[in-house]
Formats: structure tokens, sequence, C-alpha cells
């Protein structure tokens, strides 16, 4: 274990160089930009059967997202909604194939951290893209849930021993500890799922924490040098919130790959100390 900490970060080095992690984060940040509104879009047609709004969906997105992406995600959002109220139907197989478009990129960047070839047939392979792309709705539909009942039932038992006064300084405290853990589970799934490699739940526990804490931390403080210091609108013009939105997921990308590498890594050490 010892052995395995102390050679993790030029293990890790080495490994970014050789697996072009920078490069595969590039194509990931493409497919993540194909990918998001088709999500969006799929989540939107969820909202009539749910208890929650547009808004709390893009309160969770505001959370971690750089300023000008959100006007472009609020303003996409509404269009959609307001031209076309009944979207679920047979066109959304369509989006849903579009949104698992993101996912399959995280796959074949896995089986390159693992030194393994995608040997799943295709269909399957696909199949697997998009069921782990619903259990990430899924997941994240939960998400939005847990704030809305939790506040409800938070509210009955705090006005019950007459803490209600309290209640919204500790509930805008235990707010941010939701999105960590919901993202840890996501992460966790997908180490443990999407790579072509027979592997524990437990072995995907230390990428699904670095990435966690780390996309978390990035995501906070590409936001704030967004808002305080960049300017990307002066130097792009009206592409401006997208080049940030790109930024922003090749960030992502990075952090998810080496959040693979680390467990690849991880495992290859169990390995060979066996």
């Amino acid at each position: 274990m010892g052995r395995a900490f102390s050679t993790l970060i030029p293990n890790l080095w080495r490994r970014v160089e050789e697996d072009d992690v920078l490069g595969l984060a590039a194509q990931l940040a493409y497919f993540f930009l194909l990918s998001l509104f088709p999500l969006l879009i799929f989540l939107v047609t969820l909202l009539p059967y749910l208890p929650i709004t547009t808004e709390d969906i893009l309160n969770v997105i505001r959370d971690f997202a750089p300023g000008e992406t959100m006007k472009l995600i609020e303003t996409n959002i509404y269009e959609i909604t307001q031209k076309n109220g009944k979207l679920l139907s047979f066109g959304i197989i369509a989006t849903i194939w579009s949104a698992s478009n993101g996912i399959n990129a995280v796959v074949r960047a896995f089986n390159k951290a693992y030194d393994v070839k995608e040997s799943r047939p295709f269909l399957i392979a696909r199949g697997m893209a998009i069921l782990l792309t619903f259990a990430m709705i899924f997941v994240f539909v939960l998400a939005l849930l847990l704030p809305v009942f939790g506040k409800q039932i938070g509210l009955f038992l705090f006005s019950e021993f007459g803490l209600s006064g309290q209640f919204l300084a500790v509930w805008n405290m235990l707010r941010w500890l939701v999105s960590p853990i919901i993202l840890f589970i996501v992460f966790t799934g997908l180490y443990w799922i999407a790579p072509n490699k027979k592997l524990t739940c437990i072995s995907a526990v230390p990428g699904a924490l670095f990435a966690t804490v780390g996309w978390v931390l990035s995501s906070l403080a590409f936001s704030y040098y967004v808002s305080s210091f960049g300017n990307f609108s002066a130097t792009y013009g009206s592409i401006g919130a997208i080049i940030v939105l790109m930024i922003w997921f090749y960030i992502s990308g990075i952090i998810i790959i080496l959040g693979g590498e680390i467990n690849a890594i991880n495992t290859k050490f169990k390995k060979e100390d066996c």
C-alpha cells in the first residue's frame, strides 16, 4: 500500500503523457457539449411527472457552472420549454442516444486507462452507455427530490421542537453536502461499470473520491475566475459563453480521466502485490 502511494504521482504523470489524457479530455469536452442539451431536454420532459421545476434543475447547475454559461443554458432551456411542452415522444429516443455520447466517450477513456480494448458488441456497449445515462438521470432527479421533500420534513420536525428559526441556516449548510455525495455515487458507478474489465465496487472508490473533490474544487475555482477576472466575451464576442462552457468541460474531462487512471494504477499495484 505504501509503495503504491509513494509511486502514484510519478506513475500518474507518466500515464498522462502515454495515454494522451489531455487529448482525451478535449474529446470528452466535445461529446459533453453534444450531450448537455439532449440530457437537459430529457430532464425537462420529466418535469410534469415530478414535484420539481425547471428552476430547481438550473439551481443545481448554477452552484458549479461559470456565470456566462448559465445564461446560455437558461436561454436554451426556456426556449425549448416554450416551443414544445410535450417532448416525451418517439423523438426522445434520439435525444437519449445523443445524451449517451458523453458516457460512451468516458467508457473509451477508461478502457485506455486499463489498457483494454472494447470487446463488447456495439449494441451492448451503447446499451450500457444508455443505461448509465438513465442511471445518472435517476440519481440527478433524486438529488433534486431530496431537497424538496427533505425541506418539508425538516420544517415539520424543527417546528415541532420550536426550532423553525434555525432551520434555514442548518439547511443551507446541509444543501452543500448533497451535491458532492450524489457526485461521488455517480462517479463510483461510472468507474465500476464503464470499463471493459471486471472490477469490484471498492476498487472504484479512490478515483471517485478524487474526481468528486477535484471536480467540485476546480469548478468553483474556474467559476470564480470567470466571474472575477476572465472576460471571454471581450475576446470571443457572442460565442464567449460557449468557449467558457468548453473550457469547463475540458477541465471536467481531465479530472474524470485522472480518476480512472488512479483506479487503474491502484488495481495494477494490488495485482502485483498478490
